[in-house]
């Protein structure tokens, strides 16, 4: 049998181009080439060759269309037994190359040729084409009268051109040629034989019989040479002729290869043209082939000789020439009759051959997986023969079949563009692809495929293949494979590895599995935030890198990409994680593994990674940018089993996808332990320009800031400038959480080191202040502060961050360009990881008061001149021990108010408490105190670990003048009635706000610090406390009583009028605390008694005056008194007018020297509800008492 048999092989000439003196192979291809290009030519174009010697026997020569087909055989082929049965089995014409630099001698050159052209008897034309002669072999003669043909060094087109004339020339000689053999065969006694024709004697019957078959046979070979000549229509009249004759001998061989050449010539006269008869009358003729092909089989001759062979390459004629989709059921009824017939045939070349066509219509009809199946069927074939050259070629044939097993290699395949996917699809793959590219049914019949070509290739010597074969094989079947199996196939890995050169690199992936993990979350020291150059703040509105550039807000818009976006800095490090899995039973040794970047714009750093067996492991892998432009990494490079390949993610992501669906046999990740994950989509990755780059460090080390509660400590932060592109703009804000406890940050110091050039730094100071924890935070609860607690506070994000936004120039030359985008800047975030820790722990705060009698007397060292809006005015100095003890302008006595707070100290550390408070001088007459006095400092307090202590703060004296309604709950809204009126509330407003600011002024100006070691220092929060202690005695720190009494003796006599003079007439005087006059016992006392009325209304009131002794008993009264009166002591009824005061005058004579007290007190008549209020009466009947302060009284004996 013969390959590439079809229809109109009947009419090809079949030339021999043999290759002559020592051509190198390449040059025999190149001019090989330029002879294929014709293989037809038309019988017009060589009219000028054709010299007619005699009448042609070509009756029909179509010179206007027809045409001499050549099929051109490079290096020969041997002659075949059948060449009587059909001519264009014979070698007709034999061309040599030569190639005349390497052959000099022509001579030589003529010689080889005319050895060559022995082995092929049946040639008519000889001719040796000689290219590129030298000057001397164009004048030589000893070639002449011989066939080599020289063709002259010349250009392309023209040595193409002088080539296809000699083709003319030769098909003009062998259309001669055919016209002297088809004349001689008519005329002479021609004999035709073929392998199937008996040896044996013949008798007489049967010689006439074999006359008749001569003479058939003779009609058949000339309508052969009619076909090659190019005449269908002589051929056809011939071939009639041939088959009556062989009909009436019953030669069925010989009928059936006549009617081949009919179907040869009807479908030659056609021209190529197919229509439906035609089709049908060619099937109808060549199913009589097929039959009569059937018919001429003898028994006898079976294990000799067969024509089976001829019947198969009939049924693949007509399979071929019916080859289309439409008629697909009749070519695959064909097809399978002749794979059935090839299990009959001997030879097994034509075994060979028959599978080889079968594969090659199969395929051709689009059945790939049929024409897989019996291409294996050829490299069984090959593989049956134990040569290198079998091996190579069921290598080949393997390999074609790859696809159709879905077993391809990459290199064999389309190549990889990631980039070809539209951003619609956002790297989705679709379910059919997915169907495509696994079909698990098939999983044992490719690993038999793979596992053919891994030996076909060992055999055949090509270690890359035999390596590519166990890549797949592995990767793609481990589940299926034993162990002891993996560990053969990687041996077989590493065996082939080392036949190879170093460096060498493969298309086909083994292990591990490597799958994009993500891509890590920049740091806060490199977020890119975008510049609005049309602000000052240039950062406001943008949002920092983070690594993506993404807003949940932008969901509504239309958006043309699904991916997200990241940005990476020329010249910084960047990273990707990747995970690698290996789920055999092996340990594998990645010698190196980089990210594969085929935009040529990063410098990727190989690693090494050791995976132990059934493990999977996550590796960061890094590089840096090196110029602008748009980052593709669609995979990473590998160097494992000593050959480098390329391992994409998007082919690992569709292996996933297809293990979710059961379309694969396993997944590795999930195999070797590995958590599961979702899909990463590769970003648009992005390369801008360099940038400043800003590191930051604190001083002294980066770890937590440790501080007590309400400690004040300086921080030094440094900032280096680690990039290439100098610093221009930078400012400083905050963020996060307890902003406050950041006092003071040094900008200006940054500001003024502007621009920081590369490598150059500098250090800004922070002051911070450590807040009050609260009942919720983690360290509150830890025990006095441990080092356990650090990691808690830091952890939970309560401590501020400071926040620089800074930038770079705005381009290389300093000025913006009209149009274009401004580099970005960056956001720096520098946490400041304060760890507070409970210091001093307060307990409680209370208001103390004290009061000392004071001593009635004859000096008046102070004045209080009385205004008309109720306030008063000092007119002279305070002395410095008034600052904290002075008299009381209402009440006349001493007066002492402490605010205690009581500390406990459960650290592990001692700590040192002073008390100030900043007495102010208030001149603002609306002022509610009276303070006077500069700051003062308490001495240092010591609180050791584990105890408490209990500090005392002075406070002035800062009672509120008047006593108004507004500020007693029960009668604030009832005080003026229903006529109160827009002024009244007004009024009541700013008195409730006088009040309020009064309180926070007094509670700003009292300051705890404490100090702990040499570097710890700090300030107690104490203002909510010190807040809730006023709070809760409001009433009787800072309201008046409605009455106030006090004494002084009188330098006028006793006058019956007790009304005073109104304070705009004359100064009322007041007796100091401290004037230390002195009373006479034995002499008559004139004093006064001093009644104030602290409200805005008229008062009635029932006053009375006592004297007591130093043992408190009465001393004006009963059997024992020691104290004689004159004027009215009891029962004294007076009406005191809003905000003045009354006097009532008496005299007192005491017997006895000594120390007396004298009291004054009243029943206030007809009390209305603020009275009542102020009073925190009961019932509306019952009575209100005022008491006066006690006033001490020193009497003197007489000497």
């Amino acid at each position: 049998m013969e390959p590439d048999v079809s229809i109109e092989t009947s009419c090809m000439i079949r030339v021999a181009v043999l290759p002559i003196a020592d051509i190198h192979p390449h040059l025999f291809r190149d001019y090989a080439a330029m002879l294929l290009r014709h293989p037809i030519v038309s019988l017009s174009s060589i009219s000028s060759f054709y010299t007619e010697h005699q009448k042609s026997p070509f009756t029909n020569q179509p010179w206007d269309s027809g045409r001499l087909r050549f099929n051109f055989i490079l290096g020969g082929s041997p002659p075949s037994p059948w060449e009587d049965f059909q001519s264009n089995r014979k070698i007709l014409a034999v061309i040599g190359i030569c190639h005349c630099p390497s052959a000099p001698d022509l001579t030589s050159v003529a010689y080889q040729f005319n050895a060559a052209c022995k082995s092929y008897s049946s040639a008519l034309v000889q001719r040796c084409f000689a290219f590129c002669p030298g000057d001397s072999q164009l004048e030589e003669e000893s070639y002449k009268g011989s066939n080599i043909v020289l063709f002259p060094p010349a250009d392309q087109q023209t040595q193409e051109f002088h080539l296809q004339t000699m083709v003319q020339d030769i098909a003009a000689s062998l259309l001669m040629e055919f016209e002297k053999w088809v004349l001689q065969a008519e005329s002479g006694g021609t004999i035709l034989k073929t392998p199937l024709d008996s040896q044996a004697s013949l008798s007489s019957e049967e010689v006439i019989k074999a006359k008749k078959r001569r003479l058939a046979r003779v009609q058949k070979t000339i309508g052969d040479y009619c076909l090659l000549a190019g005449s269908p229509v002589d051929a056809n009249a011939h071939y009639t002729t041939a088959l009556e004759l062989t009909r009436l001998t019953g030669d069925f061989f010989w009928y059936a290869g006549a009617m081949e050449g009919s179907v040869c010539a009807l479908v030659m006269d056609r021209l190529g043209q197919k229509d439906p008869v035609l089709e049908e009358e060619v099937k109808y003729r060549y199913n009589s082939v097929i039959l009569h092909y059937r018919k001429s089989f003898i028994q006898d001759n079976a294990q000799r000789v067969s024509p089976i062979s001829f019947e198969l390459e009939a049924t693949l004629k007509l399979a071929r020439f019916l080859c289309r989709r439409e008629l697909a059921k009749e070519v695959v009824e064909l097809l399978t009759a002749a794979a059935d017939g090839a299990k009959s045939l001997i030879d097994a070349s034509d075994k060979l051959i028959i599978y080889v066509e079968i594969a090659r219509l199969f395929g051709a009809l689009g059945y790939h997986r049929k024409a897989a199946f019996f291409s294996r069927q050829v490299a069984q074939l090959y593989l049956q023969q134990d040569n290198k050259l079998a091996a190579i070629s069921a290598m080949q044939v393997l390999a074609m079949t790859t696809k159709a097993y879905r077993v391809q290699s990459r290199a064999s395949s389309e190549p990889y563009n990631d980039a070809g996917q539209t951003h619609a699809d956002g790297g989705k793959i679709h379910q059919h692809s997915i169907v495509s590219l696994f079909e698990s049914q098939w999983s044992t019949l490719q690993m038999v495929v793979l596992r053919e070509i891994l030996l076909s290739a060992v055999r055949a010597g090509d270690p890359l293949a035999a390596w590519s074969a166990a890549a797949r094989l592995l990767r793609s079947y481990y589940p299926l494979i034993t162990p002891a199996g993996q560990n053969g196939l990687a041996s077989a890995l590493v065996n082939s590895a080392e036949r190879l050169p170093l460096g060498t690199r493969c298309g086909d992936p083994a292990l591990p599995f490597v799958r994009l993990h993500s891509f890590p979350l920049h740091s806060s020291q490199v977020d890119i935030v975008k510049r609005n150059l049309a602000r000052e703040d240039w950062w406001v509105g943008s949002a920092p890198s983070g690594p993506f550039i993404y807003t949940p807000f932008s969901k509504g818009e239309p958006n043309l990409s699904n991916k997200q976006e990241l940005t990476w800095v020329v010249g910084e490090p960047v990273q990707v994680l990747v995970e690698l899995a290996n789920p055999c039973g092996f340990e594998m040794v990645v010698d190196s593994i980089y990210l594969s970047v085929h935009s040529g714009n990063l410098d990727a750093f190989p690693i090494s990674v050791n995976l132990p067996p059934n493990s999977s492991r996550v590796v960061t892998l890094s590089g840096i940018p090196t110029k602008e432009g748009p980052v593709a990494i669609p995979g990473c490079i590998v160097h494992c089993f000593g050959v480098i390949t390329e391992h994409f993610f998007k082919d690992v992501e569709n292996l996933l996808i297809g293990a979710t669906q059961g379309l694969v046999l396993s997944d590795p990740f999930r195999s070797c332990g590995a958590a599961k994950m979702k899909s990463v989509t590769i970003p648009n990755i992005s390369v801008i320009p360099p940038l400043p780059l800003l590191v930051s460090h604190v001083v002294g080390g980066d770890g937590s800031v440790i501080l007590y509660e309400g400690e004040i400590r300086d921080v030094w932060i440094s900032l280096a400038n680690a990039g290439t592109v100098p610093v221009e703009q930078a400012h400083i804000s905050l963020l996060g959480k307890n902003q406050d406890s950041v006092v003071s940050v040094a900008s200006d110091t940054l500001k003024s080191a502007l621009p920081l050039k590369p490598g150059s730094e500098v250090t800004i100071p922070v002051t911070l202040k450590a807040w009050q924890l609260g009942m919720t935070d983690p360290d509150a609860a830890g025990s006095k502060g441990g080092p356990g607690t650090i990691g808690r506070q830091v952890k939970d994000g309560s401590s501020p961050m400071l926040l620089i936004h800074y930038a770079g120039p705005l381009t290389s030359s300093g000025e913006p360009q009209t149009g274009s985008v401004p580099p970005p800047g960056r956001r720096l975030v520098i946490p400041l990881n304060i760890c507070v820790l409970q210091g001093l722990s307060f307990v409680k705060a209370r208001l103390l008061s004290m009061e000392i009698p004071a001593h009635v007397g004859e000096t008046y060292p102070k004045q209080l001149q009385m205004k008309s809006d109720g306030t008063e005015q000092a007119d002279g100095s305070e002395r410095q021990t008034d600052r904290f003890m002075k008299i009381d302008p209402y009440r006349g006595s001493w007066g002492l108010r402490f605010l205690e707070l009581e500390l406990s100290n459960p650290t592990d550390v001692v700590f040192e408490t002073s008390v100030s408070v900043d007495m102010e001088n208030h001149n603002d007459s609306e002022s509610l105190s009276d303070g006077i006095c500069a700051e003062f400092g308490d001495p240092k307090t010591r609180i050791d670990r584990d105890y408490t202590a209990r500090v005392l703060i002075p406070l002035e004296h800062f009672k509120l003048p008047v006593l108004d309604g507004s500020f007693l709950v029960k009668g604030s809204t009832q005080l003026n009635g229903s006529t109160g009126g827009r002024s009244s509330s007004f009024s009541e407003k700013n008195i409730k706000a006088e009040l309020n600011s009064s309180i926070k002024n007094l509670i700003s100006r009292i300051k705890v610090r404490w100090q702990s070691g040499r570097n710890s220092s700090g300030e107690l929060n104490i203002k909510d406390a010190i807040q809730a202690a006023l709070q809760a005695s409001i009433m009787d720190v800072l309201l008046p009583d409605p009455l106030t009494f006090g004494f002084r003796l009188a330098k006028t006599s006793i006058d019956d009028s007790a009304k005073l003079n109104s304070p705009k007439e004359a100064d009322m005087q007041v007796n100091s605390s401290m004037s230390g006059g002195s009373i006479v016992a034995h002499e008559m006392t004139p004093m006064e008694v001093l009644v104030r009325n602290n409200t805005k209304e008229n008062i009635r009131i029932n006053l009375s005056i006592i004297c007591k002794d130093v043992a408190g008993e009465n001393c004006i009264e009963g059997d024992k008194a020691t104290v004689l009166w004159e004027g009215v002591l009891s029962n004294i009824s007076m009406e005191v007018p809003p905000l003045q005061e009354m006097r009532h005058v008496f005299s007192f004579y005491f017997l006895i020297p000594g120390e007396y007290t004298m009291l004054a007190a009243a029943v206030i008549d007809d009390a209305n509800e603020v009275l009542r209020a102020r009073a925190r009466t009961i019932s509306s009947d019952e009575p209100i008492f005022c008491r006066g302060p006690p006033f001490h009284v020193r009497v003197i004996g007489t000497a």
